[in-house]
């Protein structure tokens, strides 16, 4: 088992972002110094990012970018990690999603600290591969309609 880091405060949870995954990794997902393998979690932060659009769309949709990912903490066997995403802009074929992924640690239950954060993004495709627009639903318009308003008040 690897050295514990020094400990970290514990930070909130963010209220602006849903929990749509938690997932506690095993010894088999660990890389040669102990933690757990990047890839892994970068696979579980993909799927975490693809809810939101998934509910969004009602299609198929694929990622086609990650825009940034950064390791904040290493995860370690037996954590408890809880994946929270928020959709950042929907347009007329895409969904970019925000990710941040949190660890309870197996050892200080009930304290959480931020482990890891993405952004993504994934396009409606049709069934030869190809864009196609997001379907116009009364989830799609909200969406946009609350993306539009918090930039609004962003600006004032």
């Amino acid at each position: 088992m690897p050295p514990r880091s020094p400990d970290l405060p514990s930070v909130a949870l963010p209220a602006d972002k849903e929990l749509v995954l938690k997932v506690v990794p095993m010894p088999a997902d660990v890389n040669a110094n102990g933690d757990i393998f990047g890839g892994w979690v970068m696979a579980q932060v993909d799927l975490a990012g693809s809810v939101l659009p998934q509910r969004i769309s009602h299609t198929r949709m694929v990622t086609v970018a990650v825009n940034e990912f950064i390791f904040k903490q290493p995860v370690r066997v037996g954590d408890i990690l809880s994946f929270y995403a928020g959709v950042q802009h929907v347009g007329r074929t895409s969904v970019a999603v925000d990710v941040e992924v949190f660890a309870e640690r197996f050892s200080d239950q009930g304290k959480y600290v931020k482990v890891t954060e993405a952004r993504l993004t994934y396009v409606a495709i049709d069934a030869t591969g190809k864009p196609q627009s997001l379907p116009d639903t009364e989830q799609t318009r909200a969406w946009r309609e609350k993306l539009q308003a918090q930039a609004a008040a962003a600006k004032s």
